[in-house]
Parts: structure tokens; C-alpha cells; sequence
């Protein structure tokens, strides 16, 4: 499970509370939306779930533990940008084996093509580069996904493919996935529950069906 316990957080020490008081869990294989317009923390609450930042107050856990700080990270944070998570320098190919070559059938799952992988990232549209980067951290050391607004810029068939080859992933492996988003017809359509984070200080948590992304 991934905890984050009365979360605290802000960037100076005389600037407003960014988070304040949050408290959220989720479970392996569960789909857990977190919603909120512009400016309620949704950004700063995945990176202190993902150990990019580090709360002033509260703690995070996974599985009762601090999240490890150095190697590979159980929890994975997905930027809505993927040119910030890949090597300009670097073919698709060795972006991809960089930590984990992914299975086959999650790089068919995402639609990621084989002659795309002797490719330089400058080559590729902004949806296949996204492909890519969430491709190479769909491996077996991944325990958590946060997606932060990651299909936000994309058209609606683009964001379809990649939001079906990431809920495969999270069924096969049973991986717990963190959407932010303030979309919530997406949220209704992929997430098992949605933390409202605009309805109080801790946050309101509606039960959804999911409906299929097809």
C-alpha cells in the first residue's frame, strides 16, 4: 500500500500552505483519481508521493516503509511533458532499456511500433513520445503509478490507446495507479475511486464504475 499520511507541504517558509493536512491510500491494482481545478496541490502532492519532493510535515510509505531514495523507484511519477523523462541524445531503443526492457505485449499495448525505435526523440510526435516514456517504466520493478495530467495535451484517440495500455499493465501486474487530473469524465472512466480535493482540507472520496476507455 501507498500512504501518504497528513502531508504537509510549501516552498518557502513564508509562502502559504501548497499542501495541507492530505491524507490518501491506495492499494495495488486500484485506480485512485485525484481531482481538484489549477492550484489545490495536485502536481506537488504526486511528487511527494513519488519522493520528489519531501513533505515538512507528515510521512509517505509504501508498504509501511519510506520510499526508497536511491535506485529505481518503486513509485514512478508520469509527466504530462515526456521530453522531461527521456534523453534527447538517446535513440528510442536505449531510452527504452534504460532501466527495463518492456515486455512485448505492453509496447503493443501502447502502440509503440518497431521501426520508431532507431528514432531520436526529436522525431516523434509529442503522443508516441509519451508512449515511449511511459513504456520504460512499465516493468516488473514498478509497484506505482502517478499519471499527472499525462494525456492532458493529447487528442482524444491518442489518449484512448495510451490510458488502455496502461490499465493493461496495471491489471496484469497489479500495480496501484494515482491519475491527477481536473478532467472528470476521464476520472469516471478509469478510476475505481476519486478524491476531490477541492470539497475540504482532507478531501471527499466518491466510488466510481469505470466505464471501458474503447
Amino acid at each position: 500500500m501507498l500512504t501518504g499520511d497528513s502531508l504537509w507541504f510549501r516552498y518557502g517558509d513564508r509562502l502559504p500552505w501548497v499542501v495541507q493536512n492530505r491524507s490518501l491510500a491506495v492499494v495495488p491494482g486500484e485506480v485512485l483519481g485525484l481531482m481538484a481545478p489549477s492550484g489545490y496541490g495536485k502536481t506537488t502532492l504526486g511528487k511527494l508521493l513519488s519522493g520528489y519532493l519531501s513533505p515538512v510535515k507528515g510521512k509517505v510509505t509504501l508498504n509501511g516503509k519510506p520510499v526508497p531514495k536511491k535506485g529505481y523507484s518503486p513509485v514512478q511519477l508520469i509527466f504530462q511533458n515526456p521530453e522531461l523523462s527521456v534523453n534527447p541524445r538517446w535513440r528510442i531503443d536505449q531510452i527504452l532499456q534504460e532501466g527495463y526492457l518492456p515486455e512485448p505485449s505492453v509496447l503493443k499495448a501502447l502502440g509503440i511500433h518497431p521501426g520508431w525505435l532507431t528514432r531520436y526523440p526529436h522525431e516523434l510526435s509529442g503522443g508516441e513520445l509519451q508512449r515511449v516514456a511511459i513504456a520504460r517504466i512499465l516493468n516488473p520493478s514498478t509497484q506505482y503509478l502517478i499519471a499527472d495530467e499525462m494525456t492532458a495535451m493529447l487528442d482524444a484517440n491518442t489518449q484512448a490507446l495510451i490510458w488502455q495500455g496502461v490499465l493493461f499493465f496495471v491489471q496484469q501486474q497489479q500495480v496501484g495507479l494515482i491519475v491527477i487530473s481536473h478532467d472528470e469524465p476521464l476520472l469516471q472512466r478509469l478510476c475505481d475511486r476519486i478524491l476531490r480535493l477541492d470539497d475540504n482540507s482532507i478531501g471527499v472520496t466518491t466510488s466510481v464504475q469505470p466505464a471501458s476507455m474503447v
